[in-house]
């Protein structure tokens, strides 16, 4: 039996075009888009109509950027991929890209199929998975191009965490060399760990145990030498480079600098660099310990040089990095001692919304906003056009978005599995009304309708800039 919907009257918004038109939608796919009111567009009939007058109608976010149920810090990220998906849709994000963990003495394969069983029928959006490399030998190099064959085309490296995912500059050539030759993309957290690892030493040695000191040892000049170090190992091993939660405006310059000599390397920064600071890590009675992510937040001064390198492109995706661990319990095992604060923040369900506000703030354009958000990380990823536009034959992936309703952020509204959030009592303009997921409702007039294991497994092809 066919399927059909169509959504009518509302401001369909893609990176590239503002128009009011309607959509038919036929079996989770988007069929047909005509200008609303045509009698193209009026001849449609559908078992479903939905009226978008006065709302936008945006492509489902991708969150290229999320650490559902990661182990880390003697515990594990507290959303499920059940709840932390679940949280995904209310934010109007209708596909993941989260992280599988290669453990050291452990195959891809095994940390792969480990993260297949975790999400497997659990999901209420589709997913996908970066793989996490933490131990480069010639069979996990050989791995790696079984895992690009198969749809996993992106592998995350660390010059941060030495002793856990930490990988150092021989290591991360070789990685880089192979993804040269197989088209897979290196995705860098890049801070210099070992230099990171002696000024916490330090400061811990002075006394200096509260979560701020958390921010201070991990310098921006730090975030910046390793963003220099891997862009030139990458131009070494002739590779592409993805440079995630860049936070410091000095890492800004490098993949500016890189980008103006004609490099391959991309940028992505998150909404907590673009919306929170040192402020937030200072905040007194141990309550800076739920801002403690790395990298860091950095002092305010820094989010005018993220924005700008939004909008020139030199920064071209905002995902989430979304990790998050409750104040109780979790965040508050590093009381007196920074260094033992899990490392990670929620915001999967936030992002979309804020975002809107920088438009409303005048940061960027409605397009540049479902660019960043939507667009980008689908063609980074390879995605595009299946997902992160409205368009003839793309997944029915749909927000109904209420540009004027008002909100504010809160743990008593969220819906992550998370007791704090990052953003509370913060006002927003703009809120997620309906969206569909393959032209299924999940959240319909602010109620949820969806239900574990609508999510499916999405293959990637590799990243679309470099084809």
């Amino acid at each position: 039996m066919s399927s059909r919907t169509v959504i009518r009257n509302g401001l369909v918004i893609t990176a590239s075009d503002e128009i009011h038109a309607d959509i038919l939608i036929e079996d989770g796919r988007i069929a047909a888009l005509a200008a609303s009111g045509t009698s193209a567009a009026e001849a449609w009939t559908a078992e479903r109509t939905i009226d978008a007058t006065g709302k936008y109608v945006i492509p489902g976010g991708v969150d290229a950027h999320t650490h559902m149920e990661l182990p880390f810090g003697g515990t594990f990220a507290s959303d499920t991929f059940e709840t932390g998906t679940r949280a995904a849709a209310w934010g109007g994000t209708t596909t993941i890209v989260d992280f599988a963990v290669q453990s050291v003495g452990h195959t891809l394969r095994e940390g792969l199929d480990a993260w297949h069983a975790k999400a497997e029928g659990n999901c209420a959006i589709d997913y996908g998975f970066h793989m996490i490399v933490s131990d480069v030998h010639e069979e996990t190099l050989k791995e790696m191009d079984l895992l690009v064959e198969e749809g996993v085309t992106s592998f995350k490296q660390f010059m941060a965490y030495p002793g856990v995912f930490y990988s150092d500059d021989g290591q991360i050539l070789r990685a880089m060399q192979r993804s040269a030759d197989n088209g897979g993309l290196i995705m860098m957290h890049a801070e210099n760990g070992i230099a990171i690892d002696v000024l916490v030493e330090q400061a811990l040695a002075r006394g200096e145990t509260d979560p701020r000191y958390h921010g201070e040892v991990r310098k921006s000049l730090l975030e910046a030498e390793a963003t220099h170090r891997a862009i030139k190992l990458a131009q070494v091993a002739g590779a592409p480079l993805y440079v995630v939660h860049v936070s410091a405006m000095e890492a800004v310059a490098e993949l500016a600098r890189a980008r103006d000599e004609g490099l391959s390397v991309f940028g992505e920064t998150c909404p907590q660099y673009l919306f929170l600071s040192t402020d937030n890590l200072a905040e007194p009675d141990f309550e800076g310990s739920k801002y403690v992510c790395s990298t860091p937040l950095r002092p305010r001064e820094h989010q005018a040089k993220l924005w700008q390198g939004l909008r020139t492109n030199d920064l071209q995706v905002v995902s989430t990095d979304h990790c998050p661990f409750c104040f109780v319990g979790q965040k508050e095992l590093g009381r007196g001692d920074f260094s033992k604060i899990p490392n990670g923040l929620p915001g999967v369900e936030n992002r979309m919304d804020l975002l809107h506000q920088a438009v409303v703030d005048g940061h960027i354009s409605r397009r540049r906003w479902i660019e960043i958000a939507c667009a980008n990380p689908a063609r980074m990823f390879g995605m595009y056009p299946k997902k992160g536009t409205i368009a003839p034959g793309a997944d029915a992936d749909i927000v109904i978005y209420d540009p004027n309703a008002e909100q504010v952020m809160s743990v008593d509204t969220h819906h992550m599995n998370v007791d704090y959030s990052a953003y509370e009592g913060k006002r927003v303009t703009g809120r997620v009304e309906t969206v569909l997921s393959r032209g299924e409702l999940v959240i319909t007039e602010r109620e949820y309708t969806g239900h574990a294991g609508h999510g499916t497994y999405t293959p990637r092809s590799t990243c679309q800039y470099l084809n």
